[in-house]
């Protein structure tokens, strides 16, 4: 056995350079030679030493019958760890002192915002402690996919590979554009996994005969797109990404062989492409040719699948019972489960252009599923497909994991199922491991990230904070989860002998409830024959009224009523006692897109922040609930679910510059300049603080800067309205309206980032522009009554002032993204604030020397 993985084994290499045309550059395409560097080698971090009961490995060829180690974890060296530690408890005393000495010198001109502002601090240092206490113990766990091999692949079979059911969730073919859909399936067909061990599902919540066609199509070019990654071994999978990487990463036999096979792929992928793009009208008008056919005569107008027959989902012109939101519900097996023999592909030949000789050209089994939807029925978004496809799942595979994806992510890295099985199988924490979480990353994003929506200071920082403690927390899309979990089953450390499994619990499905007591058991069914009554039971288990009267988004599978139901599932499965994992792989396992347009992605924050603090008010609130919760793990979870609250105190303070705009000084805190020095020292030392996470994390100091900048954007217009939400929804009991992202579907090819320039103006806005305005025109009038009175000031009013307008102007820099956004396509010439700003506070200040002169001459009463 080899020792325990170094991340080389989780990565791939750098992609080569291409000539930025249709093909690929001969010259610049050569073929990969060795492994990357491994970041691991960060002089940040250590091994953790395995404790000796399972240090040695055990003896696979000889079959002593224990499970390896499948992955390591590593340790911030104390070097590090230490000081950031050590930092933390000091500014908690600062705190401590900094709210204590403002309680005794209670001083202030106005005594009401004095009050407020002291619970706004007290406020604030608990928010932040609850943020970083979880992360003073970060542990990065590392899959070794040698051993796993070496461990599943021994002569005889003893230990195989587990089954894996992959879900991929969609809307909306019209938010979420079906070439985004149809890559995340391509990908997921192409993983490096047993072909036989893994379905793929297509949960379509639109019921729309586009996708279901896309995805026949999509399986007919999978024929020649899995085995030409197989072939070549070529990263990342999903063809779009591919196609367009600034190179072509391969591992073949021969570079000419790779050039002939990518110019052929290339081009039937085009083809493809042009297929998708015409298939709505193609639908359109073979439907209308088969209403012109029907002798009946109706006043609807039907939507019509390619064999005849109409389609039960959603249609074209909507009718009862064929519309979005009213449908019946379709199964429809695409791609049936594959033979158990490998099916090697034939030489190359004229009717056959490639040569896949040695070459499997099997592809897993792909399923495309419609719930039902009824009116009047309640649906529950994204959690409620997602049971549905729970429950189908168990029907036709019944795999023991479950993984899911947005329809706008793809698999990266063809390893990637691979990695997040050490971690279920290892002999250490496995078994008790409810699901693997892992980061999400973007290909869309601007390279500056100008709306932080990379969020690294989360991913790799927060995430491997709760991988020390009971685990990362489930982020909607990405993650593994171990079947049981989802449940509602205790892990094996605190499950009772006897387990409870009735139709009042999991619903009146009895081919579903053995296929719960299968799953217990640790069996994987094979797909049964589709006879009538198993087809009936396919379409019970998604019907819309299955959920009725039992635990189905409670107890049992992801939760429903909450606008967040990723985090709060993840919560009631730690809750019971499970553990996670948090797998970060050296190249990255999966990718996505991101919502670069200023709006879409404030809408996404409302529905996050406001789906927390729904959480925080209901039964599933971290206060109570979660009983085998860890501490710290519970610390994280209240911090999930109350910081959109912080922004009501950051609002207060970011309108605190229109103090200027009054005649006198108002003072909150005497004396003053002591006050702002405590100010400076303890927002001083987060920064501080945030160097030592920099250090450990592996991000940069833009990463960290960026998301110091858009919480305070978020602060002042997102958070304050998920708060609103949460007001109305205590008084009305009605709850965060759930509203899919929508997704860039054109990508302009001068201007790849031309959508984030785009300002679409929402009423959560407002308080934005408030504060941004605010603060320019108090900078203005500084500038002016630092001119006017400049002669006359004391010593103590120039620092007064001067400490004032420095405030200014650091809520200036964090509010420089929405300032940008503001200008629009202004904000392409880089640095164009830069000069406008100065001009306009130079403007504003003018006006003030002008107006107050005139004031000061004819209505002295109302100088300001």
């Amino acid at each position: 056995m080899s020792s325990p993985g170094t991340e080389e084994a989780a990565g791939l290499n750098e992609p080569l350079l291409a000539n930025g045309n249709n093909g690929v550059d001969e010259a610049e395409v050569a073929k990969r030679k060795g492994a990357l560097k491994s970041k691991d080698d960060n002089w940040c971090w250590e091994d953790v030493g395995q404790p000796d009961d399972v240090a040695a490995p055990p003896d696979l060829e000889n079959g002593d019958g224990r499970r390896p180690l499948l992955f390591r974890n590593r340790k911030v060296k104390n070097i590090v760890l230490y000081p950031f530690r050590a930092l933390i408890l000091i500014r908690i005393i600062t705190l401590i002192l900094f709210v204590g000495w403002r309680i005794k010198n209670s001083n202030s001109d106005v005594i009401w915002f004095w009050v407020m502002s002291i619970i706004a601090d007290v406020w604030f240092g608990l928010s932040w402690l609850s943020y970083q206490l979880p992360k003073c113990n970060p542990i990065k766990s590392i899959p070794d996919l040698v051993t796993l091999r070496k461990h599943c692949d021994l002569p005889g079979g003893s230990f195989q590979l587990p089954g894996i059911d992959v879900i991929v969730t969609t809307a909306s073919p019209i938010a979420e554009p079906i070439l985004y859909t149809m890559n995340c399936v391509l990908s997921i067909l192409a993983v490096d996994y047993h072909v036989g061990k893994f379905t793929c599902y297509l949960s379509d919540d639109s019921g729309s005969l586009i996708l279901y066609e896309a995805l026949v199509e999509t399986a007919k070019f999978a024929t020649l797109w899995v085995p030409f990654c197989r072939k070549h071994r070529i990263e990342p999978r999903a063809p779009e990404s591919y196609f367009e990487l600034h190179g072509s990463l391969y591992e073949g036999e021969s570079l000419e062989v790779f050039m002939s096979d990518y110019k052929h792929v290339r081009t039937k992928y085009e083809e493809f492409k042009m297929y998708l793009d015409m298939l709505s009208d193609a639908i359109r008008e073979r439907s209308n040719i088969y209403n012109r056919m029907e002798t009946k005569k109706v006043d609807t107008k039907a939507t019509w699948m390619d064999n005849g027959t109409q389609w039960p989902g959603t249609w074209f012109d909507p009718t009862e019972n064929h519309r979005m939101g009213h449908h019946a519900g379709i199964v429809q097996i695409v791609q049936s489960h594959p033979n158990h023999m490998a099916q090697p592909g034939p030489q190359e030949a004229n009717n056959y252009p490639l040569n896949f000789e040695d070459v499997d050209l099997r592809l897993p089994m792909l399923v495309y599923v419609a719930r039902e939807k009824g009116s009047g029925c309640e649906h529950n978004k994204k959690a409620g497909a997602l049971n549905a496809e729970l429950r189908i799942s168990a029907l036709l595979s019944n795999a023991p994991f479950f993984i899911n994806f947005d329809c706008d992510h793809y698999i990266n890295n063809s390893q990637a199922l691979l990695a997040a099985i050490c971690f279920m199988l290892d002999r250490r924490e496995g078994d008790n491991t409810g699901f693997v979480q892992f980061p999400q990353r973007f290909d869309n994003v601007d390279p500056t990230d100008r709306y932080g929506n990379h969020n690294r200071v989360f991913f790799d920082g927060a995430m491997y904070g709760l991988n020390g403690q009971q685990g990362p927390t489930y982020l909607g899309t990405g993650c593994m989860f171990r079947r049981l979990a989802l449940y509602g089953i205790d892990p094996p450390c605190w499950r009772s002998k006897e387990i409870i499994i009735n139709s009042n619990k999991f619903g009146n499905s009895l081919p579903f409830l053995n296929s719960v007591l299968a799953a217990i058991k640790q069996e994987q069914c094979v797909t049964p024959p589709l006879d009538d009554s198993f087809v009936a039971e396919m379409t019970r288990v998604v019907s819309s009224s299955y959920d009725d009267s039992t635990d189905w988004g409670r107890g049992v599978g992801y939760i429903y009523k909450m606008a967040t139901e990723d985090i709060v599932t993840g919560f009631r499965i730690h809750g019971q006692g499970w553990r996670s994992m948090y797998c970060s792989m050296e190249r990255e396992a999966f990718r996505g897109t991101a919502p670069i347009n200023l709006t879409e992605r404030l809408h996404q924050i409302v529905r996050w922040s406001g789906g927390s603090l729904e959480m925080f008010f209901s039964y599933m609130s971290p206060l109570f609930a979660g009983h085998r919760l860890n501490t710290m793990q519970r610390v994280s979870y209240i911090n999930f679910t109350i910081y959109p609250i912080t922004s009501l105190f950051i609002l207060m303070y970011a309108l605190c510059p229109v103090m200027w705009l009054l005649p006198t000084e108002i003072f909150i805190q005497r004396p003053y300049t002591r006050y702002i020095v405590y100010l400076f020292i303890v927002i001083g030392m987060i920064h501080v603080i945030g160097m030592f996470e920099i250090m450990w994390a592996g991000i940069t100091w833009l990463d960290w800067w960026r998301s110091e900048q858009f919480f305070i954007v978020s602060s002042v217009s997102a958070y304050p309205t998920a708060v609103l939400h949460m007001v109305v929804n205590l008084l009305t009991k009605k709850g965060i309206k759930f509203r899919v992202t929508e997704k860039q579907s054109v990508v302009d090819t001068d201007d790849k980032y031309a959508e984030m320039y785009e300002l679409r103006w929402v009423p959560m806005m407002i308080p934005a522009v408030v504060v941004l305005f605010s603060n320019i025109i108090a900078i203005g009038v500084a500038i002016g009554k630092s001119i006017l009175y400049m002669g006359t000031w004391t010593p103590a009013q120039k620092r007064h002032g001067a400490l004032g307008l420095m405030f200014n102007v650091w809520i200036m820099v964090l509010l420089y993204p929405f300032a940008l956004a503001i200008i629009g396509r202004w904000a392409k010439k880089t640095g164009i604030l830069f000069i406008l700003l100065p001009i306009t506070f130079l403007s504003i200040a003018i006006m003030y020397i002008g107006i107050h002169t005139f004031l000061s001459n004819f209505l002295p009463s109302m100088v300001i």
